[in-house]
C-alpha cells in the first residue's frame, strides 16, 4: 500500500492502529464487502496543494483515432439506447439511466462523467504523491467499470467531492455504490479516513450480499 512506503512524519503516514488487518491482494473477485473493507488502510487526509488541473482529463481515450475523448467514450459505453455519433464525436439522441438519482436522461449534454472516488478525494488520500502520469491514468481510467460513471449533472453536483460519510446516492444504488467506491480505492491502493470507513461499514451491514471485484494498478 502507498502509505506503508510513506516516510515517518508525512501527513498521510498510516499509524499502526489504522493499518489494514491484512494486505490487499493484487486482484480479487466476488469478495464480500466486509472482507474487502478489511483490506483498506486507514489514513488521515490532506488537501494541501490540490487542484483539478493536476489530474489531466479528459484525454483522447481508448481509441485516439475516433475523435472521442474519455468522457464521450464513457457516455457511449453506458448508453441504454445508443446515440448518433457525428463529426468530432458530437452525440445526438440516445438514452441513459442515471444511477445516483434513478432518473432517465435523454441528452448527452445533460450528463456528467463522475469519478467514483472524486479527484479531490484521491488527492487527499495519497494521489498528491503520485506522478503526473499516474494521476492522468486515474482521471481517465476505463480499465474498470467502477471507476467512471455517467450520471445526471444535478446528481454529480450534489455529490461534488464528498466521500460516503458526507454523501450517498438514492437508496436503490447504495449497495452498488459502496462496492464501486471500495473497489476503486483498492484498485488504486488508496486508504480511507476513519469517517469514510465507518460509513462504508454501515453500508456493508445494510448490504450483506454485496461483493467487490478489482484489479490493482501497479505503483
Amino acid at each position: 500500500m502507498p502509505a506503508a512506503a510513506t516516510p515517518a512524519g508525512h501527513p498521510l503516514a498510516v499509524p499502526p492502529s489504522l493499518a489494514a488487518t491484512a494486505p490487499a491482494p493484487a486482484a480479487a473477485e466476488d469478495v464480500p464487502l466486509f472482507q474487502a473493507l478489511e483490506w483498506l488502510d486507514g489514513a488521515p487526509e490532506s488537501r494541501d496543494g490540490y487542484s483539478r488541473e493536476k489530474f489531466k482529463h479528459w484525454n483522447k481515450g481508448l481509441d485516439p483515432t475516433d475523435g472521442c475523448d474519455t468522457r464521450r467514450e464513457v457516455i457511449l459505453s453506458e448508453a441504454k439506447l445508443a446515440p448518433e455519433v457525428g463529426a468530432r464525436c458530437a452525440l445526438s439522441g440516445g438514452r441513459w439511466f442515471s444511477e445516483y438519482d434513478q432518473v432517465w436522461v435523454t441528452s448527452a449534454s445533460s450528463l456528467d462523467v463522475d469519478h467514483m472516488v472524486p479527484l479531490a478525494e484521491a488527492w487527499d488520500s495519497g494521489a498528491s504523491a503520485w506522478t503526473p502520469a499516474r494521476r492522468e491514468a486515474y482521471a481517465n481510467d476505463q480499465g474498470a467499470a467502477a471507476s467512471l460513471i455517467a450520471v445526471s449533472g444535478s446528481s454529480n453536483r450534489s455529490k461534488s467531492d464528498k466521500d460516503p460519510a458526507d454523501w450517498l446516492p438514492t437508496d436503490a444504488y447504495r449497495c452498488e455504490y459502496a462496492s464501486a467506491w471500495t473497489a476503486t480505492k483498492l484498485r488504486w491502493q488508496l486508504p480511507a479516513d476513519p469517517a469514510e470507513r465507518d460509513a462504508l461499514t454501515r453500508l456493508a451491514e445494510a448490504c450483506p450480499d454485496t461483493t467487490v471485484a478489482y484489479e490493482q494498478v501497479p505503483l
